[in-house]
């Protein structure tokens, strides 16, 4: 634990753990597909996903929490990336929910599933109020998975025009009822 602070508990399927430069093979091929990469920019060289990993590693550090890695608790076997980010969204620090889970694991409910662990924690351990998710409003799966963590489109915005086209922010309280 870089931080000393634990990742998420396990859910019934996966298990997450804080990223290391060991996970760099998974984590270019992850961040490197052209599938799992389509919303965005373009797909990560392997360079830009050791960039990724040393980022995660600085959020460990510095907030005790960022994207930690996704395995089966089953096999063991790589399925992604889950978790909270810090990210400036018109002015304001919020914390993001984010998610990439690889091609081949698609569609069968690991990114909610994770998503939902990671919502849970940013309440529970980090005592966070509200939690949002930066969406291109071309990715209906990503939505859907946040839809399904209770979060609602609040609006679009291109960030003050730091983003190259306008994101659906998602949000929701996380407050106790």
């Amino acid at each position: 634990m870089l931080a000393g602070m634990p990742a998420p508990p396990p859910t019934p399927r996966l298990a997450f753990r804080e990223m290391t430069p060991d996970d760099l093979d998974d984590m270019a091929a992850l961040l490197g597909d052209p599938q799992v990469m389509r919303y965005y920019p373009s797909p990560m060289s392997r360079q830009e996903a050791l960039a990724w990993i040393t980022w995660n590693q600085r959020l460990y550090c510095e907030h005790g929490f960022g994207l930690w890695l996704l395995t089966l608790r089953d096999t063991g076997e790589f399925v992604g990336d889950c978790g909270l980010t810090p990210q400036q969204v018109d002015g304001v620090t919020e914390i993001e929910v984010g998610y990439h889970v690889r091609a081949a694991l698609q569609g069968r409910g690991l990114a909610t599933e994770a998503a939902a662990a990671c919502r849970d924690y940013a309440r529970d351990v980090l005592g966070a109020d509200r939690l949002i998710a930066i969406i291109d409003p071309r990715n209906r799966p990503s939505q859907r998975v946040a839809e399904k963590l209770g979060l609602v489109v609040e609006r679009d915005s291109d960030n003050h025009g730091r983003w190259r086209s306008p994101q659906r922010i998602y949000a929701a309280s996380l407050q106790q009822r």
